[in-house]
């Protein structure tokens, strides 16, 4: 168990391969169990992955499609990953997945720990291949360096599916999925691009502080593959 790396010169490249991967991973949960679940990250870097994955041919209406952590702000909002996903992803073949969003209207973070994580449990989970995206300043989610709550969503005795969180490097609160439920993912892929995140990424394989660099609390356990994709 460990990290599997697989580098490219091209984003096109990248896409290509992981797009691939993914929807194998994809057509194989739905051969065994009739449906699948997919769950990614917000942010520019996968703009292009999503297009290529809303043009695959695979069964999309047995498909749920989830978020990773969700900005608390409504989901007809350009910036929430949600609305990201919607333009995005689900489009072309992909159009007939079904969307299972973080956000809920009209309530407050805290109470909304529990609600959402009861709706990903009866409609996303077991997860089947997860995404996940890093920060120049290595959060993966919203799970932020030196956060508050880092230290509760970090802890694998914690069975809780979801968490909220201030961050007080980045706008508005978030919803992220914890380290356990991230964990619990069959198929667990990160993806980043450029020399900066290539850089951040091998500071993070040379140490173990995950709460400097929270993306540690997945790549450098040892319980779990984690496929690393770059260019």
């Amino acid at each position: 168990m460990g990290r599997i790396e697989h580098s490219f010169n091209t984003q096109y490249e990248l896409v290509e391969m992981l797009s691939k991967s993914i929807a194998m991973k994809l057509k194989k949960a739905i051969y065994e169990k009739g449906k699948a679940s997919l769950i990614v990250s917000g942010g520019s870097t996968p703009k292009p992955l999503f297009k290529r994955l809303s043009e695959m041919s695979l069964d999309w209406e047995k498909v749920n499609v989830g978020l990773c952590d969700e900005r608390w702000i409504p989901s007809s909002h350009e910036e929430s990953n949600e609305y990201l996903v919607k333009t995005h992803l689900l489009q072309g073949n992909a159009k007939k997945a079904t969307f299972v969003g973080m956000y809920i209207e009209d309530t407050y973070m805290k109470d909304a720990e529990v609600l959402c994580g009861e709706k990903i449990k009866e409609r996303l989970m077991p997860f089947d291949v997860l995404v996940l995206g890093m920060g120049s300043d290595a959060h993966t989610a919203s799970l932020f360096p030196d956060n508050v709550k880092l230290n509760e969503a970090m802890d694998l005795d914690n069975k809780s599916v979801c968490i909220a969180i201030e961050p007080k490097t980045a706008n508005y609160m978030r919803m992220s999925l914890t380290r356990q439920a991230i964990l619990s993912a069959e198929n667990i892929y990160l993806h980043f691009e450029g020399k900066e995140k290539l850089a951040v990424y091998r500071e993070a394989v040379s140490g173990f502080d995950m709460y400097k660099m929270p993306i540690r609390s997945v790549i450098m356990q040892e319980s779990k593959d984690v496929k690393v994709y770059y260019a």
